[in-house]
């Protein structure tokens, strides 16, 4: 089974998966390719594939993606189906980490193969506090992701399943039993 996980910046969805990945051994990230600079604490090929927004481009020419978006203004994201190809050759469950947009094309790719859940904030002051307290981007960089907010909270009926994250620990319990109860799921992709 595919399970992409989505939620506005500043949600705590890359913590969660992170912890889902270290309770799940059977389950794997799939890996977003990204034109966007490499923190300090990122590792190509781990994290994201970090490339230039020109082999990004020829890569959309090639029709290399099963999805991609351009997120925070000039920033282009995407998921290469060879990545994912691999994994379903293998018949491996996979987790993705996802902007909202790429979660549903995915849905829209792989239909019934995939579970998206929606990881939502208990409210908008709390994803403020968040972004600034991480330390990672400038104001004007917070300021962009903020404006997604309400366009990605508003996508939030498209998803299969929501999960509040006013507790980290809770919200990981919560999108670890719904990863239980689907991954040995007899799925026909």
């Amino acid at each position: 089974m595919l399970f992409a996980v989505a939620a506005p910046s500043g949600t705590g969805k890359t913590s969660i998966v992170k912890e889902i990945l270290s309770q799940n051994q059977d389950l794997v990230f799939s890996v977003s390719a990204t034109t966007r600079i490499k923190r300090e604490n990122e590792i190509d090929g781990k994290d994201y594939f970090f490339i230039s927004e020109d082999d990004f481009k020829q890569k959309i020419k090639n029709g290399e993606f099963i999805e991609y978006e351009v997120v925070f203004g000039n920033d282009y994201y995407g998921t290469l189906k060879s990545v994912v190809d691999g994994f379903i050759k293998n018949k491996t469950n996979v987790i993705f980490d996802l902007d909202v947009n790429g979660a549903i094309s995915l849905k829209n790719y792989y239909k019934d193969f995939i579970v998206l859940i929606f990881i939502t904030p208990p409210d908008k002051e709390c994803v403020i506090n968040r972004l600034r307290n991480r330390g990672t981007e400038t104001d004007e960089q917070i300021n962009r992701r903020l404006a997604r907010f309400e366009l990605e909270m508003s996508k939030i009926n498209e998803f299969d399943y929501i999960v509040l994250n006013d507790n980290l620990i809770d919200a990981v319990k919560h999108v670890n039993e719904l990863i239980v109860k689907f991954k040995n799921k007899e799925s026909k992709i």
